[in-house]
């Protein structure tokens, strides 16, 4: 692993050092710990509303950036450097992990990924591979990249798909409205579904133990798609395998990020996964979706992501809503509760980050130790 000399050690004395890194403030929020102010960082902030984005994408396509360890930590490190954010979240696709698990897939324009052979049997499952992981190196060297430029001057974060996300692209072929082959199958087939949650789980526990020893501080999971579950299939169907991956990933002595849209009514059951943060979107506020997931883990979010097309007025008061529910409690990143859309005003998003500086600075910071998290 890449050694990080402030970020992994020696995280709970339960007060606030005199002097943080952006990295040592996130990774403290991310165990609950006392902060000098809120550590900021966006879902998205490396993509298409940039112009320095918008250049590379000139010459090399989504996957072919992906792919390339020096073009995606220049991504990675030109969109944090420019937001002048707390963390950097490596430039990756959800997806990567299908190639070698043996299912092609492409972008095609206005329509997304599309998965060339979806999965639809037991037979399709039990023809995945799971021992072609290290064929993903890519990622962790982009990683390397990054932790080598900012050391520990930002957080770096690692991330991957959910199982359950993950497998809703590989059965529907394509983005879905409804998930209806998915459910198809996870009803009428039980162990189809489950070989593939654990098929899923074991790719992905390989690829983020990569990113960990390449130096990432935190691996996120993405379960973009688990609000389209009600809670009795999230905790019989999903819920198992998820709780699995995270244990799996924090065995490598890092956090873990939890994340999914929608998901308001999941909020207690997403807890059960034993995450160290969950991600809220913006459909709930975000006091009360901390009260949904309780005092024993983190939360990140929750700026709607359209509101940084707003006035900068309204903006700012938007900011100080998400800062004054969060209340100054040990265990708050600010994030957008979606990621950043195309088009959206970079000054804009450069002025959040000076406002959650500016903003929770001056609020009154929490310093009961009683908050304190679990050591990494």
């Amino acid at each position: 692993m890449v050694e990080k000399t402030a970020l992994n050690k020696n995280m709970l004395d339960g007060s606030i050092p005199q002097r943080m890194t952006g990295g040592s403030r996130f990774l403290r929020a991310c165990l609950r710990q006392p902060v000098d102010r809120t550590p900021v960082w966006f879902l998205r902030q490396a993509g298409r509303y940039m112009p320095e984005y918008q250049a590379v994408r000139k010459s090399h396509s989504l996957l072919a950036i992906c792919k390339s360890p020096a073009l995606a930590s220049e991504v990675t490190i030109t969109a944090a450097e420019k937001l002048d954010v707390d963390a950097a979240i490596i430039f990756a696709d959800l997806l990567l992990p299908l190639e070698p698990m043996g299912l092609d897939f492409e972008f095609l324009a206005g329509e997304g990924p599309v998965v060339h052979k979806p999965i639809r049997s037991h037979a399709d499952v039990a023809a995945l591979r799971t021992d072609r992981t290290a064929e993903l190196g890519y990622v962790a060297e982009a990683i390397r990249r990054v932790v080598h430029h900012f050391g520990d001057r930002m957080g770096m974060i690692g991330f991957c798909g959910a199982p359950f996300t993950l497998a809703s692209y590989m059965i529907e072929g394509c983005g879905s409205r409804h998930y209806i082959e998915t459910k198809r199958l996870m009803y009428s087939d039980p162990a189809a579904w489950h070989a593939l949650m654990q098929t899923l789980a074991t790719v992905l526990s390989g690829f983020a133990a990569q990113q960990v020893a390449a130096g990432a501080d935190v691996i996120q999971i993405f379960d973009s798609w688990a609000g389209a579950l009600s809670v009795t299939d999230y905790r019989q169907f999903v819920l198992p395998v998820t709780r699995l991956l995270v244990k799996n990933i924090q065995a490598h002595g890092v956090p873990v990020i939890y994340f999914g849209v929608d998901t308001a009514a999941l909020l207690p059951a997403m807890r059960e996964t034993g995450a160290d943060v969950i991600g809220l979107d913006w459909r709930i506020p975000l006091d009360a979706g901390r009260r949904a997931v309780g005092e024993a883990c983190a939360v990140q979010g929750n700026l709607d992501p359209i509101a940084l097309f707003a006035p900068e007025a309204l903006l700012r008061a938007r900011v100080e809503e998400v800062l004054r529910q969060a209340g100054g409690i040990p265990g708050h990143i600010f994030n957008v509760g979606h990621g950043i859309v195309p088009e959206t005003p970079v000054e804009n998003v450069q002025r959040v980050v000076r406002w959650v500086r500016e903003i929770s600075a001056e609020m009154p910071m929490q310093t009961d130790s009683a908050q304190a998290g679990r050591r990494v």
